[in-house]
Protein backbone atom coordinates (compact mmCIF):
# COMPACT_ATOMS: atom_id res chain seq x y z
CA UNK A 1 0.00 0.00 0.00
CA UNK A 2 2.83 2.43 0.90
CA UNK A 3 5.21 1.50 -1.93
CA UNK A 4 2.95 0.59 -4.87
CA UNK A 5 -0.30 2.29 -3.88
CA UNK A 6 -2.29 -0.98 -3.76
CA UNK A 7 -5.65 -1.15 -2.08
CA UNK A 8 -5.78 -2.88 1.32
CA UNK A 9 -7.24 -6.12 -0.07
CA UNK A 10 -4.82 -6.23 -3.02
CA UNK A 11 -1.85 -5.53 -0.76
CA UNK A 12 -2.94 -8.18 1.72
CA UNK A 13 -3.47 -10.74 -1.06
CA UNK A 14 -0.08 -9.98 -2.63
CA UNK A 15 1.67 -10.21 0.77
CA UNK A 16 0.02 -13.54 1.72
CA UNK A 17 0.84 -15.17 -1.63
CA UNK A 18 4.43 -14.00 -1.32
CA UNK A 19 4.90 -14.97 2.35
CA UNK A 20 3.43 -18.46 1.82
CA UNK A 21 5.33 -18.87 -1.49
CA UNK A 22 2.03 -19.71 -3.19
CA UNK A 23 3.25 -17.76 -6.24
CA UNK A 24 0.06 -16.73 -8.05
CA UNK A 25 1.84 -13.81 -9.68
CA UNK A 26 1.52 -10.06 -9.40
CA UNK A 27 -1.90 -8.45 -9.16
CA UNK A 28 -0.52 -5.23 -10.60
CA UNK A 29 2.93 -4.63 -12.12
CA UNK A 30 5.54 -4.01 -9.39
CA UNK A 31 8.34 -1.51 -9.50
CA UNK A 32 11.92 -2.23 -8.42
CA UNK A 33 11.21 -1.21 -4.81
CA UNK A 34 8.05 -3.33 -4.71
CA UNK A 35 9.88 -6.37 -6.07
CA UNK A 36 12.73 -5.93 -3.58
CA UNK A 37 10.16 -5.71 -0.77
CA UNK A 38 8.44 -8.88 -2.13
CA UNK A 39 11.77 -10.75 -2.09
CA UNK A 40 12.22 -9.85 1.58
CA UNK A 41 8.69 -11.06 2.36
CA UNK A 42 9.31 -14.39 0.54
CA UNK A 43 12.60 -14.99 2.39
CA UNK A 44 11.06 -14.17 5.75
CA UNK A 45 8.03 -16.35 4.96
CA UNK A 46 10.24 -19.33 4.08
CA UNK A 47 12.28 -18.85 7.28
CA UNK A 48 9.15 -18.70 9.45
CA UNK A 49 7.61 -21.77 7.76
CA UNK A 50 10.81 -23.79 8.16
CA UNK A 51 11.14 -22.74 11.80
CA UNK A 52 7.55 -23.74 12.60
CA UNK A 53 7.88 -27.08 10.81
CA UNK A 54 11.18 -27.79 12.59
CA UNK A 55 9.68 -26.96 15.97
CA UNK A 56 6.67 -29.18 15.32
CA UNK A 57 8.84 -32.08 14.13
CA UNK A 58 11.14 -31.68 17.12
CA UNK A 59 8.24 -31.82 19.56
CA UNK A 60 6.77 -34.87 17.81
CA UNK A 61 10.08 -36.74 17.58
CA UNK A 62 11.16 -35.96 21.13
CA UNK A 63 7.76 -36.93 22.49
CA UNK A 64 7.78 -40.19 20.55
CA UNK A 65 11.37 -40.91 21.55
CA UNK A 66 10.65 -40.15 25.19
CA UNK A 67 7.62 -42.42 25.06
CA UNK A 68 9.64 -45.27 23.52
CA UNK A 69 12.53 -44.88 25.97
CA UNK A 70 10.10 -44.62 28.89
CA UNK A 71 8.34 -47.81 27.82
CA UNK A 72 11.66 -49.61 27.50
CA UNK A 73 12.80 -48.45 30.95
CA UNK A 74 9.50 -49.55 32.44
CA UNK A 75 9.75 -52.96 30.75
CA UNK A 76 13.32 -53.37 31.98
CA UNK A 77 12.31 -52.59 35.58
CA UNK A 78 9.39 -55.03 35.42
CA UNK A 79 11.63 -57.77 34.02
CA UNK A 80 13.98 -57.25 36.98
CA UNK A 81 11.21 -57.82 39.53
CA UNK A 82 11.16 -60.98 41.61
CA UNK A 83 8.87 -62.09 44.46
CA UNK A 84 6.64 -59.15 43.62
CA UNK A 85 2.87 -58.69 43.44
CA UNK A 86 0.76 -58.04 40.37
CA UNK A 87 -2.00 -55.52 41.05
CA UNK A 88 -4.75 -55.81 38.44
CA UNK A 89 -6.93 -52.72 38.60
CA UNK A 90 -6.20 -49.24 39.93
CA UNK A 91 -9.59 -48.04 41.09
CA UNK A 92 -10.39 -46.99 44.65
CA UNK A 93 -9.43 -50.36 46.10
CA UNK A 94 -6.36 -50.71 43.89
CA UNK A 95 -5.17 -47.24 44.89
CA UNK A 96 -5.30 -48.16 48.58
CA UNK A 97 -3.47 -51.42 47.91
CA UNK A 98 -0.74 -49.55 46.05
CA UNK A 99 -0.44 -47.02 48.88
CA UNK A 100 -0.05 -49.81 51.45
CA UNK A 101 2.48 -51.67 49.31
CA UNK A 102 4.49 -48.48 48.78
CA UNK A 103 4.48 -47.70 52.51
CA UNK A 104 5.78 -51.18 53.31
CA UNK A 105 8.32 -51.20 50.50
CA UNK A 106 6.68 -54.16 48.75
CA UNK A 107 7.54 -54.45 45.02
CA UNK A 108 4.54 -54.56 42.69
CA UNK A 109 3.42 -53.79 39.16
CA UNK A 110 0.05 -52.31 38.18
CA UNK A 111 -1.88 -53.72 35.20
CA UNK A 112 -4.62 -51.36 34.04
CA UNK A 113 -6.33 -50.31 30.80
CA UNK A 114 -8.50 -47.39 31.96
CA UNK A 115 -6.91 -44.06 30.84
CA UNK A 116 -7.94 -42.16 33.99
CA UNK A 117 -6.60 -44.87 36.29
CA UNK A 118 -3.42 -45.10 34.21
CA UNK A 119 -2.84 -41.39 34.71
CA UNK A 120 -3.16 -41.73 38.48
CA UNK A 121 -0.87 -44.76 38.58
CA UNK A 122 1.70 -42.96 36.47
CA UNK A 123 1.49 -39.87 38.68
CA UNK A 124 2.14 -42.12 41.68
CA UNK A 125 5.37 -43.37 40.09
CA UNK A 126 4.28 -47.01 40.06
CA UNK A 127 5.53 -49.65 37.65
CA UNK A 128 2.77 -49.91 35.09
CA UNK A 129 1.50 -52.02 32.22
CA UNK A 130 -1.20 -50.52 30.00
CA UNK A 131 -3.02 -53.68 29.04
CA UNK A 132 -5.86 -56.12 29.72
CA UNK A 133 -5.09 -58.23 32.81
CA UNK A 134 -7.14 -61.16 31.48
CA UNK A 135 -4.53 -61.80 28.77
CA UNK A 136 -2.01 -64.58 29.40
CA UNK A 137 0.66 -62.66 27.47
CA UNK A 138 0.13 -59.56 29.63
CA UNK A 139 0.38 -61.56 32.85
CA UNK A 140 3.63 -63.10 31.63
CA UNK A 141 4.90 -59.63 30.75
CA UNK A 142 4.06 -58.59 34.32
CA UNK A 143 6.30 -61.42 35.54
CA UNK A 144 3.68 -63.86 36.79
CA UNK A 145 6.22 -66.71 36.71
CA UNK A 146 8.37 -64.82 39.25
CA UNK A 147 5.55 -63.18 41.22
CA UNK A 148 4.70 -63.85 44.84
CA UNK A 149 1.01 -63.13 44.43
CA UNK A 150 -1.69 -61.46 42.35
CA UNK A 151 -4.51 -59.16 43.41
CA UNK A 152 -7.59 -58.88 41.20
CA UNK A 153 -8.88 -55.47 42.28
CA UNK A 154 -10.85 -54.17 39.32
CA UNK A 155 -14.30 -52.63 39.84
CA UNK A 156 -15.99 -55.51 37.99
CA UNK A 157 -16.69 -58.86 39.67
CA UNK A 158 -16.87 -60.53 36.26
CA UNK A 159 -13.56 -58.96 35.29
CA UNK A 160 -11.93 -60.13 38.52
CA UNK A 161 -13.23 -63.67 37.94
CA UNK A 162 -11.67 -63.74 34.47
CA UNK A 163 -8.41 -62.36 35.88
CA UNK A 164 -8.32 -65.15 38.47
CA UNK A 165 -9.00 -67.76 35.77
CA UNK A 166 -6.24 -66.36 33.55
CA UNK A 167 -3.73 -66.18 36.41
CA UNK A 168 -4.40 -69.72 37.62
CA UNK A 169 -4.22 -71.05 34.06
CA UNK A 170 -0.73 -69.62 33.65
CA UNK A 171 0.46 -70.46 37.16
CA UNK A 172 -1.79 -72.70 39.28
CA UNK A 173 0.33 -72.38 42.45
CA UNK A 174 0.19 -68.55 42.56
CA UNK A 175 -1.52 -67.01 45.59
CA UNK A 176 -4.45 -64.93 44.29
CA UNK A 177 -6.62 -62.47 46.22
CA UNK A 178 -9.77 -61.20 44.52
CA UNK A 179 -12.09 -58.28 45.24
CA UNK A 180 -15.80 -59.18 45.32
CA UNK A 181 -18.32 -56.35 45.42
CA UNK A 182 -21.28 -58.74 45.75
CA UNK A 183 -21.48 -61.69 48.12
CA UNK A 184 -22.86 -63.98 45.39
CA UNK A 185 -19.67 -63.43 43.38
CA UNK A 186 -17.41 -64.92 46.05
CA UNK A 187 -18.26 -68.61 45.40
CA UNK A 188 -17.67 -68.14 41.67
CA UNK A 189 -14.29 -66.54 42.30
CA UNK A 190 -13.27 -69.36 44.64
CA UNK A 191 -14.31 -71.90 42.01
CA UNK A 192 -12.22 -69.95 39.50
CA UNK A 193 -9.23 -70.48 41.79
CA UNK A 194 -9.04 -67.44 44.09
CA UNK A 195 -7.26 -68.31 47.33
CA UNK A 196 -8.94 -65.43 49.15
CA UNK A 197 -11.92 -63.21 48.31
CA UNK A 198 -12.39 -59.82 49.92
CA UNK A 199 -15.65 -57.85 50.05
CA UNK A 200 -14.85 -54.18 50.79
CA UNK A 201 -18.45 -53.38 51.69
CA UNK A 202 -18.88 -56.21 54.22
CA UNK A 203 -15.50 -55.40 55.77
CA UNK A 204 -16.39 -51.71 56.02
CA UNK A 205 -19.76 -52.53 57.62
CA UNK A 206 -18.21 -54.91 60.14
CA UNK A 207 -15.49 -52.38 60.90
CA UNK A 208 -17.98 -49.58 61.55
CA UNK A 209 -20.04 -51.81 63.84
CA UNK A 210 -16.96 -52.82 65.83
CA UNK A 211 -15.82 -49.19 66.03
CA UNK A 212 -19.11 -48.37 67.72
CA UNK A 213 -19.22 -51.42 69.98
CA UNK A 214 -15.53 -52.06 70.77
CA UNK A 215 -13.46 -49.03 69.74
CA UNK A 216 -10.39 -50.02 71.79
CA UNK A 217 -10.17 -53.38 70.06
CA UNK A 218 -10.38 -51.69 66.66
CA UNK A 219 -7.56 -49.31 67.61
CA UNK A 220 -5.44 -52.26 68.74
CA UNK A 221 -6.07 -54.10 65.47
CA UNK A 222 -5.19 -50.94 63.53
CA UNK A 223 -1.93 -50.67 65.44
CA UNK A 224 -1.06 -54.24 64.50
CA UNK A 225 -2.23 -53.98 60.90
CA UNK A 226 -0.24 -50.79 60.33
CA UNK A 227 2.88 -52.93 60.46
CA UNK A 228 4.46 -51.12 63.41
CA UNK A 229 3.62 -50.81 67.08
CA UNK A 230 6.28 -48.59 68.63
CA UNK A 231 9.45 -50.63 67.84
CA UNK A 232 7.62 -53.81 66.96
CA UNK A 233 6.17 -55.19 63.76
CA UNK A 234 3.53 -57.76 62.94
CA UNK A 235 5.20 -60.36 60.75
CA UNK A 236 4.33 -63.59 59.00
CA UNK A 237 6.90 -66.40 59.04
CA UNK A 238 6.46 -69.16 56.50
CA UNK A 239 7.63 -72.65 57.41
CA UNK A 240 9.00 -73.84 54.09
CA UNK A 241 11.42 -76.56 53.13
CA UNK A 242 14.06 -73.92 52.39
CA UNK A 243 13.68 -72.29 55.82
CA UNK A 244 14.67 -75.47 57.66
CA UNK A 245 12.11 -74.69 60.38
CA UNK A 246 9.89 -77.69 59.78
CA UNK A 247 9.57 -80.48 62.40
CA UNK A 248 10.58 -78.03 65.14
CA UNK A 249 8.49 -76.66 67.99
CA UNK A 250 7.40 -73.03 68.20
CA UNK A 251 9.54 -72.56 71.32
CA UNK A 252 12.58 -73.89 69.50
CA UNK A 253 12.01 -71.65 66.49
CA UNK A 254 11.48 -68.53 68.60
CA UNK A 255 14.60 -68.97 70.79
CA UNK A 256 16.41 -66.28 68.81
CA UNK A 257 13.78 -63.66 69.67
CA UNK A 258 12.52 -64.17 73.21
CA UNK A 259 10.72 -60.83 73.19
CA UNK A 260 8.44 -61.82 70.32
CA UNK A 261 4.91 -63.07 70.83
CA UNK A 262 3.40 -65.77 68.63
CA UNK A 263 -0.20 -64.69 68.11
CA UNK A 264 -1.35 -67.52 65.88
CA UNK A 265 -0.32 -70.33 63.58
CA UNK A 266 -2.03 -71.27 60.36
CA UNK A 267 -1.62 -74.91 59.52
CA UNK A 268 -0.99 -76.14 56.00
CA UNK A 269 -4.62 -77.30 55.95
CA UNK A 270 -5.81 -73.71 56.43
CA UNK A 271 -6.91 -74.13 60.06
CA UNK A 272 -5.87 -71.25 62.32
CA UNK A 273 -4.82 -71.82 65.92
CA UNK A 274 -4.83 -68.66 68.05
CA UNK A 275 -2.35 -68.43 70.93
CA UNK A 276 -0.58 -71.75 70.27
CA UNK A 277 1.59 -73.31 72.97
CA UNK A 278 5.35 -73.31 72.67
CA UNK A 279 5.43 -77.09 72.47
CA UNK A 280 3.32 -77.12 69.29
CA UNK A 281 5.26 -78.74 66.47
CA UNK A 282 5.50 -76.99 63.14
CA UNK A 283 5.33 -78.57 59.71
CA UNK A 284 6.18 -77.43 56.20
CA UNK A 285 3.36 -75.23 54.92
CA UNK A 286 2.52 -73.72 58.32
CA UNK A 287 2.64 -69.95 58.87
CA UNK A 288 3.36 -68.11 62.12
CA UNK A 289 1.85 -64.71 62.93
CA UNK A 290 4.37 -63.01 65.22
CA UNK A 291 4.57 -59.63 66.98
CA UNK A 292 8.10 -58.65 67.83
CA UNK A 293 11.17 -56.54 67.21
CA UNK A 294 12.12 -56.43 63.53
CA UNK A 295 15.83 -57.04 64.18
CA UNK A 296 15.06 -60.06 66.38
CA UNK A 297 12.67 -61.54 63.84
CA UNK A 298 15.36 -61.21 61.17
CA UNK A 299 17.57 -63.38 63.38
CA UNK A 300 15.37 -66.43 62.83
CA UNK A 301 17.44 -68.66 60.59
CA UNK A 302 17.43 -72.40 59.96
CA UNK A 303 19.85 -74.45 62.03
CA UNK A 304 22.47 -76.47 60.19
Amino acid sequence: MAIEGFSFLDALYQTVTAATTAGFGEINPLGSTGRAFTIVIIILGVIVILYVLTAVMQIAVEGELESILGARRMKSKIEALKDHYILCGFGRVGTEIAREFSTRGVPFVVVESNPEALGRAQAGGHLLLEADATSDAVLREAGIERARGLLAASDSDAGNTFIVLAAKAVRPDLYVVSRAARSESEPRMRRAGADRTISPYSIAGRRMALSALQPLMVEFIDALASGRHEEQILAEIEISEESGLGSRTIEDVMQACRGAVVLAVQRATGAIQVGPSGSSQLAVGDRLIVLGDEAELEAIRPRR
